[in-house]
């Protein structure tokens, strides 16, 4: 599979890894990239360093989608590849209670990091499926394979969003639609300045890469369309070793979160 001639949109492109995805679909030969994100100066300043028209969007309202889905297909034409990759992080209230974050945070992080991709993929796979391809790429973290120590919203949410992407690949590959999962760990964004994350923090144990060295990875990803992509290729190790043996595996991540 070929970017180059590709109609796509970047939900959570005012920055990050969205705004790297647009920069590098562009480079690729993308024939048109739509990104989208909450309404404010950044998204603005991504259009301007972009050169993509923007559109705002709270992905977690369905209708919003809808319309941001619409607005694109009517300037660019139909979409061959949606880049789902808004998300949130919300943090334990108490990191010595695992249930201890607000029913707020767990609705926005069920919203964000799990619905606005099924509002995505509800509103294109019909037109996919009548042209018989396309693709999305729904950046997921590598906490959805594994687990997120401090909290339980983001863990619980991003293994959900897993749970779909893989539905999504299931149910719709002999319609010649393509799903590729971005499982970073550690990237230089804003979210990892948000948590928190000091140096010695455990997400950032195999490196921080930054959004332009991710979004190249997950272009070669689709390229090659890769269901799963690992910008820390350690990751698959980490994944062999919780299906070997389970138990050690939660041991293990418990002595990890010991160490912080």
């Amino acid at each position: 599979m070929q970017i180059a001639g590709m109609n796509a949109i970047v939900t959570g492109g005012a920055g990050g890894i969205g705004q790297a995805l647009a920069k590098a679909l562009l480079a690729r030969g993308a024939k048109g990239v739509l990104i989208t994100d909450r309404p404010g100066p950044a998204l603005d300043a991504a259009a301007l360093a972009t050169g993509c028209p923007a559109f705002a969007c709270d992905v977690a309202k369905e209708a919003e989608v809808k319309a941001m889905i619409a607005h694109a297909q009517s300037l660019l034409g139909p979409i061959d590849l949606m880049c789902s990759n808004a998300g949130v992080l919300d943090v334990d209230a108490e990191p010595n209670n695992a249930a201890s974050a607000a029913n707020e945070a767990w609705e926005r992080s069920w919203a964000v990091n799990v619905m606005a991709h099924v509002y995505a993929a509800r509103a294109l796979i019909p037109g996919m499926q009548a042209r018989g391809r396309g693709t999305f790429l729904h950046t997921v973290s590598a906490a959805g394979l594994l687990s997120q120590i401090g909290s339980g919203p983001y863990a619980t949410s991003k293994h959900a969003a897993i749970g779909f992407a893989e539905h999504l690949a299931i149910t719709h590959r002999d319609d010649g639609i393509r799903v590729s999962m971005l499982c970073p760990q550690a990237v230089d964004t804003a979210m990892i300045r948000v948590r928190g994350e000091e140096a010695d923090h455990p997400a950032r144990a195999d490196g921080v890469l930054s959004p332009d060295e991710v979004a190249r990875i997950a272009l070669d990803g689709i390229e090659e369309e890769r269901f799963l992509i690992l910008p820390h290729p350690k990751v698959a190790d980490y994944m062999a070793n919780k299906a070997r043996d389970y138990a050690r595996w939660v041991g293990g991540m418990a002595k990890m979160r010991r160490s912080y």
